[in-house]
């Protein structure tokens, strides 16, 4: 928008650190609201994080390190649900 010899460049990006921080710390506070009551909790948290994660380094940080433990999950549910695909296959039949 401006380019950094403007003279409202210090402005503008003040203006926009702020507006990140509030629409993101809004989505990710509605997102940790709806965790106890009905809505999408996790979506409006991962939302929230990932507006946030636009200007502020932490939120990056935190989206990286939930990303990297949903990994972790999934991969271990699919070593359960294979291994009990395995287990089941194995069991003789029952007369």
């Amino acid at each position: 928008m401006f380019h950094d010899k403007h003279p409202l460049f210090p402005a503008y990006k003040i203006a926009k650190r702020i507006a990140i921080g509030i629409v993101g710390g809004t989505v990710l506070v509605l997102g940790i609201i709806m965790m106890v009551t009905p809505g999408p909790g996790i979506a409006g948290i991962l939302v929230g994080l990932g507006i946030l994660g636009v200007e502020f380094a932490w939120a990056r940080i935190w989206l990286k390190k939930i990303k990297a433990r949903a990994q972790d999950v999934a991969r271990n549910v699919k070593e359960r649900v294979a291994a009990h695909k395995g287990q089941k296959s194995q069991d003789p039949p029952s007369s």
